[in-house]
């Protein structure tokens, strides 16, 4: 198989190709080799008549994928940032590859699901959660945007639902990817391996059938009322102004969360997500998330706040700027310009 490697698995069952992630220590967290990998095998198995469906899936107990490698993100970001943007570039290529799968696509978005998990994951054509997802777009609290496609999403989504798991960070549910769009079907865990079983033995379409079954309430949708009442403002601090406001303690707590993130990170991600509903396709998006990536990997909050999070641990970034107040429009509208590497499709 081209581009095979330890950290990508694969196997085909009676014209099922079953990709999965293989870092389970990591969370499955993508590297430049599982990018590579997985994009060719995708590129093959599209033209390869033996194989109808793909399922991707993580291995380990903990989930699909927590995301990105932030950990060589950092480490390519006070060198010259040149293997991050390989990264990103390829990443979201990928991403796009998979929007644009022409063969039943079945992700497992089991357990973790984050950042580029939501990449490889949430633009499949057919979206499995279960009971034990826990979905997340937490970049803004390193000091990034939310990308691969992300925004795209988020746009999308029910109201202010988007922006507000863009904002805090935070992660949903199951039933909340759902609501929100970044999923089609509810497969209770215990379940997963013997619906992979009814997907290779009778379809996708029976295999859903047969094993999806009604998620529960979620409980976002459930607060679309503040949510949207909070959400209206033009700016971040408008936004965190309305959440302090609110009776409601969901709104307060937000508005903590929001607090701890990277000023600068939240400003863009406001204007990110809006440009996005702007945007008339995925691609689209994506050429707008590695402008703003590239732009993240010159700033300063990035690397300090992998660093706090993942590096020393203390939990305690030192973003410049130190507020919402001294994000100017010019910082925000830099994050946008084009890169003399644009992504092209």
């Amino acid at each position: 198989m081209t581009g095979e490697s330890d950290e990508i698995l694969t196997r085909i069952h009676d014209g099922v190709g079953i990709v999965t992630l293989n870092r389970p220590k990591a969370i499955n967290s993508l590297t430049q080799n599982m990018v590579t990998a997985f994009s060719a095998i995708l590129s093959d198995w599209e033209h390869d008549d033996a194989v109808r469906t793909v399922v991707l899936e993580g291995a380990g107990e903990r989930g699909l994928c927590a995301g990105g490698d932030v950990v060589a993100i950092y480490h390519s970001a006070r060198a010259d940032g040149v293997a991050a943007r390989r990264f990103w570039r390829d990443e979201y290529q990928l991403d796009a590859q998979i929007g644009r799968f022409t063969k039943p696509y079945v992700s497992l978005m089991d357990g973790i699901v984050m950042g580029g998990g939501v990449g490889v994951g949430a633009h499949a054509n057919t979206r499995v959660v279960t009971d034990t997802t826990s979905m997340a777009m937490p970049e803004v609290g390193i000091g990034f945007i939310p990308d691969v496609g992300g925004t795209y999403l988020l746009s999308r989504a029910p109201g202010s639902l988007g922006l507000h798991a863009a904002l805090t960070g935070a992660p949903f549910s199951g039933a909340d990817a759902i609501a929100m769009g970044f999923a089609d079907h509810y497969v209770p865990h215990a379940m997963l391996d013997a619906f992979i079983r009814a997907i290779i033995a009778d379809g996708v379409e029976r295999a859903v059938a047969g094993h999806a079954v009604e998620p529960p309430p979620s409980d976002l949708a459930a607060q679309q009322d503040w949510i949207d009442q909070c959400y209206a403002g033009d700016s971040v601090a408008d936004i965190v102004a309305a959440l302090r406001g609110h009776e409601a303690s969901a709104a307060n707590d937000a508005a903590d969360l929001i607090a701890t993130r990277s000023p600068i990170a939240l400003s863009v991600t406001l204007e990110a997500v809006r440009r996005a509903a702007k945007l008339d396709t995925l691609e689209d998006v994506l050429v707008q998330d590695y402008r703003v990536s590239c732009a993240a990997l010159r700033s300063h909050d990035l690397v300090e706040g992998i660093r706090a999070q993942l590096i020393d641990k203390d939990r305690n970034p030192k973003w410049s700027p130190a507020s919402l107040d001294e994000v100017s429009a010019a910082d925000v509208d830099a994050y946008f310009a084009p890169v003399d590497d644009d992504l092209k499709f």
